[in-house]
């Protein structure tokens, strides 16, 4: 769009003409979503070299008690944030006051910093560190080296074009006197930025003697600089407030109509997918008009600090807020001081300091984190509560066609993965009335012992904590142990002495076994207690035990069937998108070779669980794909006995701890995940199965009311969940399960991993059980595999 056809554009039409056209291009790019960031203010310092005639936030020395902030001050400020809720640190301050002031290169030099940058530097990265609040930055005019050096402690930061008209540098206008108000030198800030790649907030501030026309020049030089970059996140539609005491506080403030006229403008020439914002303390009372207008945010509100630049607007109260959104058609959110698409594009974006910060408190459409749970912690965490929005009619009506059984596309599941209150309802809804239609109301479990025979892996696949290196290493808990055969019929024994009708085996990777040593496992089992069900070896183990032996992977699955295999368990899906793949596990198997496996092993008759372990980098559309791919395996084969959701366990995992990843999906994810996996697979698998390992157990009856109808196993043993920090005991045993289930009104049904009913000298035996077992022995590996024959 040239100045021209934008002008045109804005003078041919009406206002609510124009409304209308930009509120349906908002919504084409963010549907009903707004957004805000709840934030900290930290006015570093109020001292200023530039006079601009409006601002009451600028300081002279005589007006303040010190200069700048000290350290502890910035982190007293940070902690109170952190405390109620927030996640960004907006760090404000007058633009290099040491040029305009001796107090302030006094003050700098005796704490040892060379300029305001230097500081700030300092400043936030202490935030950082200290609190885990995320810096955003509004430091004005910038050279490359220090907008470099702040990128390194901070997500995001801004600088308003305000105006872009020479004017008003002009005596008696509103930037006389403030020379880095001059319009060059704030865009090539913005133009350094991009260049390195720093996610930017800029904007208008509208009223303060600019025309129409000079806004929609700046509007369009934004659009520019954002079709060469892509670094402008979001676009503040500001409107000037009158204030006492400065040169313009009898300048008259733009109309309503006139701010709707901007944000309208805004919309349409900078296009769907920016963020146009709006700051609602600064037009109380005009959240619908604002919404119709085309923003999508609402920038950040404070529970804790004021807006120190407009401290006689005070913030809006959230809960309210909330209200006004829904009766304006929108659902407000939370998100971080870095929106989700550089998020999800942290490579490019951020430094690895805030990187870390950001991943951890993002859920997985890359807006904040909407509860305190974390997948394998303790605490209950709080599902999320109904609000007053009505279910939208397009989900409503996917809803529906999933429950009628026809394939939703990886579109139609990515928006049931991003319901949110009243949407997030009424997919739990109907899946638990699709698992009531298909299943009925048992809940069944099956007791069983988990034995990790090894945990020394060639692997080093970074979601992880498991698995240990070479054998002379000495990481985290454990040390690198490979039992040998005497011990595992020992456990095995045991579990059935405890009424235990499977063992599941899975171990890591270590490089001296080879296809004979899986062999040897499945003979040992059989010889000590032939009653047992071997629910044994992952697609990986299977591959690198053909691989070993020369076999194909047909032949293989065959001689370890022949040995006593009766079912494979579908571990090592991790996601089966291998965009994520390389990135979690690059030297895994690929999706096709995983597929592959299953298909096999299907075709062989021996029937395998499927599972997908989600909430690290992966996305919604990920676990779109991923559950396509199964449902379409499925329907060819048969093969799958359920779907297992496998909530990352971020503690002990290695990406986690080096800030490469989200800390785990969040609670609402999570049991989406289980509802959507009954509507999009529900026609084909029989079984979902939530995970209480990982979702402990009160949130894991939470997944039972949402499409979930088995809980797994007993899981005497559990380890590697547990290797990953979590914190849910090794065993739930079966009269706690059962009791448990009765809890819910719904009937507890003890079955065999082929989800037969269990007989019934089993079920007593297994109710008999008085929860105690021998201590496990799990002997030093050594660079050659332990025998795992028993005699």
């Amino acid at each position: 769009m040239t100045l021209d056809e934008a002008a045109d554009l804005g003078a041919a039409h009406e206002l609510a003409t124009l409304v209308i056209r930009a509120g349906r291009l908002r919504d084409e790019g963010f549907g009903r979503l707004l957004t805000y960031s709840p934030k900290v203010f930290i006015p570093l310092t109020k001292l200023c070299r530039d006079v601009c005639h409006y601002c009451t936030f600028a300081k002279t020395p005589k007006q303040v008690d010190a200069p700048y902030l000290e350290i502890d001050e910035v982190l007293a400020i940070a902690r109170r944030g952190r405390d109620t809720g927030c996640r960004e640190a907006l760090f404000t301050l007058g633009e290099k006051p040491e040029l305009r002031y001796q107090a302030a290169r006094n003050w700098l030099a005796k704490h040892g910093y060379a300029s305001t940058v230097d500081y700030l530097v300092e400043a936030a990265g202490a935030v950082l560190r200290e609190t885990g609040l995320i810096p955003h930055i509004n430091a004005g005019t910038l050279s490359r080296n220090e907008l470099r050096r702040l990128r390194r402690v901070s997500a995001s930061m801004g600088i308003m074009v305000e105006s872009g008209s020479s004017r008003l540098l002009e005596k008696g206008a509103a930037h006389h006197g403030s020379p880095d108000k001059r319009p060059w030198r704030r865009l090539a800030t913005l133009v350094r930025a991009g260049q390195l790649r720093i996610p930017m907030t800029t904007g208008l501030l509208v009223g303060i003697g600019e025309t129409r026309e000079e806004r929609l020049q700046d509007l369009l030089h934004i659009r520019r600089l954002q079709d060469r970059y892509g670094h402008i996140q979001e676009v503040i539609i500001q409107n000037f407030r009158a204030k006492a005491d400065t040169r313009m506080a009898q300048s008259p403030e733009p109309s309503r109509e006139e701010l709707c006229w901007t944000i309208a403008m805004a919309r349409l020439i900078l296009g769907r997918d920016m963020s146009i914002q709006a700051p609602p303390n600064l037009s109380p009372g005009a959240v619908e008009p604002l919404v119709a207008a085309g923003i999508n945010d609402w920038g950040g509100i404070s529970p804790v600090t004021p807006d120190h630049v407009n401290p006689e607007a005070p913030w809006p109260e959230i809960t309210e807020l909330r209200h006004q959104c829904a009766a304006a058609g929108k659902r407000l959110s939370a998100r971080l001081t870095i929106y989700p698409r550089y998020l999800k594009a942290y490579e490019n974006w951020l430094e690895p300091g805030p990187r870390g910060a950001c991943l951890a408190a993002s859920d997985a459409d890359g807006l904040l984190r909407d509860s305190s749970w974390y997948p394998g912690l303790r605490g209950a965490g709080e599902v999320p509560a109904v609000d007053r929005f009505p279910v939208d009619g397009e989900l409503r009506a996917i809803v529906d066609r999933c429950r009628a059984g026809a394939t939703p596309s990886t579109r139609e599941i990515e928006m049931l993965f991003g319901a949110r209150g009243s949407d997030f309802h009424a997919v739990c809804r109907a899946a638990d009335e699709l698992r009531s239609e298909q299943v009925g109301e048992a809940v069944s479990f099956v007791v069983n012992r988990n034995i990790n025979y090894t945990n020394v892996c060639q692997y080093a696949c970074s979601f992880c904590a498991f698995s240990k290196g070479r054998v002379e290493e000495q990481q985290g808990r454990e040390r690198p142990y490979d039992i040998d055969g005497s011990e595992l019929a020992r456990r095995a024994l045991e579990a059935w002495e405890c009424g235990a009708t499977e063992v599941c085996l899975q171990g890591g990777i270590h490089p001296a076994y080879t296809g004979e040593t899986y062999l040897s496992v499945l003979r040992t089992l059989r010889e000590t207690v032939p009653e047992l069900h071997i629910h044994a070896f992952s697609p990986l183990e299977v591959t690198h035990g053909a691989q070993t032996l020369g076999l194909s992977l047909r032949d293989y699955l065959q001689r370890l069937r022949e040995a006593g295999l009766a079912t494979l368990p579908g571990t090592a899906a991790e996601i089966l998108v291998d965009r994520v793949r390389a990135k979690i596990c690059p030297d895994k198997l690929s999706t096709k070779e995983w597929l592959e496996v299953m298909a096999i092993a299907h075709d062989l008759g021996l029937r395998t669980t499927a599972t997908m372990m989600f909430g690290h980098v992966d996305e919604a559309r990920d676990w779109a794909e991923h559950l396509l791919k199964l449902r379409q395996l499925q329907e060819q084969t048969g093969g799958f006995t359920e779907f297992v959701p496998l909530p990352f366990v971020a503690q002990g995992a290695p990406m986690a701890r080096r800030g490469e990843s989200r800390f785990g999906p969040t609670l609402r994810e999570a049991i989406l995940v289980h509802a959507v996996a009954r509507l999009v697979l529900g026609h084909s698998f029989t079984n979902i199965q939530t995970s209480w390992v990982k979702m402990g157990r009160e949130r894991a009856m939470d997944c039972l009311n949402a499409g979930a109808n088995d809980l797994g196993g007993t899981l005497l043993n559990e380890s590697i969940t547990r290797a990953a920090g979590a914190a849910h005991g090794q065993v739930w045993d079966a009269r706690d399960m059962r009791d448990a289930i009765l809890g819910q009104g719904r009937q507890p049904r003890m079955r065999r991993t082929d989800y037969r009913d269990a007989d019934p000298d089993t079920v007593q035996r297994a109710f008999a059980w008085d929860g105690v077992i021998a201590e496990s022995l799990n002997l030093p590996a050594g660079r050659s595999a332990r025998s795992k024959l028993s005699h």
